[in-house]
């Protein structure tokens, strides 16, 4: 592949799409207020193959405000019914957490970053040193918190949920004035699920030729399709919701992967992009020991040395060791040098 990719660093691992696809587990919610799972989490993702784990740092009272007004409220999908800071209040990580998941990560040998959702949570992440951040989709549009990251001088990942083009370019323009060297964009569906067909993922093409940065995918389906087809494309990011257990309960299980379902993503989206290769029209390596099972030309008749070759005395079959059918016609109408067998293989130094 060419080199000529625009490309990001995090924790010393090149992202590009020249380099297989960077995995990300989004462990978000599934902790379900339990830290031991957290490490659970953080241990099967690293077995599965997943080079990266991320968190999510927030407080209810850093996203969002204790109310019970209808504006406050959710109705319809998953959460249904629950006011965000009820939602908040389950789902969050306490800060407390971090810097013992951020040990345990190093310890394993995956890397780990999170999602900041305001400046006091950068603040939480830059004192653990975090290699990276990342911007939800919903955060997006808050421009100043995107120009507090891009301060940090850490590698940044955009989700682009929701982002129309001029959204996305704002944000990337904030990521610029703040300094931020490092960018990735992922195109996303804030859908929790999201159906395949909302994806789009022809989408991915044009944002790296309309941005110039590195893509890739922020994944809410079911299953691994949308992401293995996302490489295909170009994505050289996948980040997927992963959690022990889908039927656990938590806010973000029910459409998180599972440890089988990851180590097949981080198998499978790696065997697509070596699928990709280069523009190749040349034998492959693998093809070399069946050449001999094309089609060439044969003596289906005995011949006597000086006959006249007639249709009925040569024709295509397999195997290839004799010469190329397209001297057929060329082959009609000449002499054998000498005595021939049936099934012997055509060859020019048997003609005259």
């Amino acid at each position: 592949m060419s080199t000529n990719y625009p490309y990001i660093s995090i924790a010393g691992r090149r992202i590009a799409t020249d380099e297989s696809p960077y995995i990300i587990a989004e462990l978000s919610a599934n902790h379900n207020g339990s830290l031991e799972t957290a490490f659970r989490i953080i241990e099967a993702a690293k077995i599965a193959g997943a080079e990266a784990v991320k968190l999510q740092t927030y407080r209810p009272d850093t996203i969002t405000l204790d109310s019970n007004s209808e504006e406050f409220c959710i109705h319809g999908g998953l959460w249904d019914g629950r006011t965000l800071y009820d939602l908040y209040a389950q789902a969050h990580m306490p800060w407390d957490w971090h810097a013992p998941l951020f040990e345990y990560a190093r310890t394993l040998g995956i890397t780990i970053f999170s999602s900041p959702f305001d400046n006091t949570a950068v603040d939480l992440l830059e004192d653990l040193n975090a290699p990276a951040y990342k911007i939800a989709s919903f955060e997006a549009i808050d421009l100043p918190l995107i120009k507090y990251v891009a301060r940090t001088g850490k590698p940044m990942i955009i989700s682009t949920g929701m982002a129309d083009a001029e959204e996305i370019q704002e944000a990337i323009e904030a990521a610029r004035e703040g300094g931020c060297q490092e960018l990735a964009l992922l195109h996303c569906v804030s859908g929790y699920p999201a159906p395949a067909p909302d994806y789009n993922l022809r989408t991915i093409s044009d944002m790296m030729a309309r941005f110039g940065f590195v893509t890739g995918l922020s994944d809410h389906t079911l299953t691994n399709a949308t992401a293995i087809a996302s490489v295909a494309l170009g994505a050289a990011i996948i980040e997927k919701h992963f959690t022990l257990d889908r039927g656990a309960g938590g806010p973000d299980d029910s459409f998180s992967l599972e440890p089988t379902e990851l180590e097949a993503l981080c198998r499978d989206t790696k065997t697509a992009w070596q699928a990709l290769g280069d523009v190749n029209y040349g034998r492959k390596s693998s093809e070399v020991g069946n050449v001999q099972f094309r089609r060439s030309l044969y003596f289906v008749r005995d011949i006597k040395a000086g006959e006249v070759i007639t249709e009925d005395a040569v024709r295509s079959v397999r195997p290839g060791f004799g010469i190329p059918p397209k001297y057929y016609q060329q082959v009609i109408g000449m002499r054998v040098k000498q005595n021939v067998k049936k099934a012997t293989a055509v060859n020019f130094s048997l003609l005259e």
